[in-house]
């Protein structure tokens, strides 16, 4: 059974998540995770026996590696693309995980169809970095879908977020800190008060490449900056910390 939901003539691949003996399907040729999603998973802090929802969820890599690293009832990964959206669902069916996680095929502007509002009680999203207007786009469609944004944007993701969450639901985001500025403007706008960022750096002494952002819906204002993450201690070697991220 487990070797149909494998399609390997479309050029999909099975991943050892190196986690919990969890499995993710990929397609290289769609978009594959790296490890923004990985600092993600690892950065959420969840009520226990609460509600998850990933937005743009893609392979599904979050919601998977959230069932192994909190305590959540329910987790809810929502994906525009029809193929990777199926892929996800099929990596959960993998799992055996599909009374814990389920896979929506939609624009997360539509979560409110699916989904009560104020319901939520926590929000991970790894989101298109790069306004449409910017950097030169994949000509491959899924890749560039999951770099621009092209199908949502922050405003959007922000937005939606705002309306799902409860009072006090948290929302976990990882982002580029060049939007920075931007991103914490949209959060207060929606009532979700930035808690908590952290910098990750290719090394420790290289500029910051992306940052970790836990917000607060209804939160009164305080910003805890906790200290820098480096990735690589040296050409292709992972730092200690992100080898014990990635359960090695």
């Amino acid at each position: 059974m487990k070797n149909e939901l494998l399609k390997e003539e479309l050029g999909e691949r099975l991943d050892d998540l190196q986690c919990n003996n969890l499995f993710l399907i990929q397609n290289p040729s769609k978009f594959c995770f790296g490890i923004d999603a990985v600092l993600l998973a690892n950065f959420v802090k969840a009520k226990n026996g609460g509600h998850i929802i990933d937005l743009c969820t893609g392979s599904g890599i979050v919601p998977v590696l959230l069932s192994a690293k909190t305590s959540a009832k329910r987790i809810t990964g929502i994906e525009i693309q029809k193929d990777i959206a199926d892929m996800a669902n099929r990596s959960v069916l993998y799992n055996s995980l599909e009374e814990k996680i389920d896979i929506i095929n939609d624009d997360i502007a539509n979560a409110l169809k699916y989904i009560k509002p104020c319901s939520v009680d926590t929000i991970s999203v790894n989101p298109p970095y790069m306004k449409d207007t910017t950097g030169i786009k994949n000509p491959d469609l899924p890749l560039a879908i999951a770099r621009h944004e092209l199908l949502t944007d922050l405003e959007t993701v922000v937005g939606i977020s705002g309306k799902l969450l409860k009072e006090n639901g948290k929302f976990f985001m990882i982002h580029k800190p060049s939007r920075l500025s931007e991103i914490f403007a949209v959060l207060k706008k929606n009532r979700i008060e930035p808690k908590r960022i952290r910098f990750v750096h290719p090394y420790i002494d290289s500029k910051a490449n992306l940052v970790l952002i836990e917000g607060i819906k209804g939160s009164g204002v305080w910003l805890d900056v906790e200290p820098p993450l480096a990735v690589y201690k040296d050409k292709n070697v992972y730092t200690d910390e992100v080898l014990k991220i990635y359960g090695m």
